[in-house]
């Protein structure tokens, strides 16, 4: 059975091109490989479950990769989420600053 995906958002679409606003050391500075990467919180999502757009950050590559634990790291966990919620912060600011995302 084919698996399609959902079309991405238009806050996921903004990411493409974009600068990493994780910043792990190691960093490629994003723009090609900058995607939206999702913070997941405990009791927010489960097991297949991505949480909302707005909890996720501009983040390349090799930042996603450790973050992930794709890619081999000397760095904590604890370091990791550190710089991943200080991303999710930095995203957060420029889609206010876009207007892409509403402040009430």
């Amino acid at each position: 059975m084919k698996r399609t995906r959902k079309p991405l958002t238009r806050i996921q679409r903004e990411a493409k091109g974009k600068p990493c606003m994780v910043r792990v050391p190691g960093c490629d500075g994003g723009g090609d490989t900058t995607v939206l990467a999702h913070y997941r919180l405990s009791g927010l999502c489960g097991t297949g479950m991505k949480p909302p757009d707005i909890i996720g950050a501009w983040c390349c590559d090799p930042c996603h990769s450790k973050i992930d634990q794709r890619a081999k790291s000397d760095f904590s966990r604890d370091e990791l989420r550190l710089w991943f919620a200080e991303g999710v912060f930095r995203t957060q600011a420029a889609l206010i600053a876009t207007g892409l995302l509403k402040v009430v």
